[in-house]
Formats: structure tokens, sequence, C-alpha cells
């Protein structure tokens, strides 16, 4: 299964690394642009010494269905750049804000040789900050799918631990994306909703 994480790096990324590395759990992290800071370079660094995938979320987060195909591009972009400056990485997933795309994202990520990673679990960990259902939503995911999780809510955090403890006790194996599909067809949608 692929655990990822959205909307980070934050104030809880370094305790997400911490309890994925004792379970030995690797997990695709989608960056956004903004929300990296001068002092997120460790992180991002740490994120790949460990074996997890960096993915691009965007600039700022925005709908990009409603954008003008400049204002699009240059979301992916200006965070594409910002992520391989800070880490010689070059992201090959893109998860569309909100799930919403469309032809023309469609279009924008193959040229720019990015999948479009979306999820078939969704925990709304956004939505309940409840680490309970947090957990109860994450364990219901099935071999070969993708978990959607925020490595920004506090609450999120609190679940990791007894999540990863349940989904051990299943025999799940941990892997990036990419691992999971092996390799990603840039424009293509990877999604089992």
């Amino acid at each position: 299964m692929a655990l990822t994480f959205d909307d980070g790096p934050g104030n809880y990324t370094s305790t997400v690394l911490d309890v994925l590395a004792r379970h030995q759990a690797r997990a695709t992290f989608f960056l956004v642009g903004e929300m990296i800071g001068k002092d997120d370079r460790p992180v991002l660094r740490r994120m790949v010494a460990e074996g997890h995938e960096l993915g691009n979320h965007t600039w700022d987060h925005r709908d990009l269905t409603a954008m003008s195909d400049a204002g699009l591009r240059r979301e992916i972009v200006r965070t594409e750049k910002l992520v391989e400056d800070l880490t010689g990485v070059r992201m090959h997933g893109m998860r569309p804000p909100y799930g919403a795309t469309d032809r023309r994202v469609t279009e924008e990520t193959r040229r720019l040789g990015l999948a479009q990673i979306l999820w078939a679990i969704d925990t709304l960990d956004w939505r309940d900050r409840v680490p309970k259902l947090v957990v109860q939503r994450s364990t219901k995911a099935k071999p070969g799918e993708i978990v959607l999780m925020h490595d920004i809510h506090k609450t999120t955090v609190e679940a990791l631990p007894r999540l990863l403890k349940v989904l051990d006790e299943k025999g799940f194996t941990y892997v990036t994306v990419s691992e999971l599909f092996g390799h990603l067809t840039p424009g293509k949608r990877y999604s089992d909703r």
C-alpha cells in the first residue's frame, strides 16, 4: 500500500518521519511550495535519505481546473523548481489539489513529465480531526491502494502509530507511489477511486 501525506511540510512532518522510521515504512509526501521555508531543507533531505518519495502538490493549493493555462503551469513549475533546488530530486508525481483535474491539467502534467496521483482511501483527516476516525478509515485499505492523509494535522500524527500497528498486523508493506505502480506515465491518473 502507498501511504501519502499532503500539504506539508509542516510542524509535525519530522514526527511523521520518526513514526514511519520505527515501522520501516516508506511514504510519498505531496509538497506545497509555499509551505517550504528556508529551514525545511533538512526535513526534505531526510525524506529522500530515508527512501520516501517527494511529490508536487502545487505552489499554493489552488484548484487547477479554475486557472488559466499560464497560472496552472506556474503553480506546478514553481514547486518543481524549488524542491529540485533544495534536494536535487526531480519529482515524477503530482497530486492536483482537491483531486480536481481535467483535460488541460492532464495535458500540462504530461508536458511537464508528471503523473497525476489521486487516492483510493481519503481518511478525511482534514475535516474530522479525530485520531480514532483516521485509524478506522485508513485501516480499511486493501493491498495496492493509496491512502490520503495530511502531515500538517496533529491528530493525524497522533493516529499514525496505531494506524501502522493495525496495518502491520495485517501484513502490509508500505511503499512509495512509484514503487506501487512501477513506471509512472506522465499525465496519467493513478487512482483506485
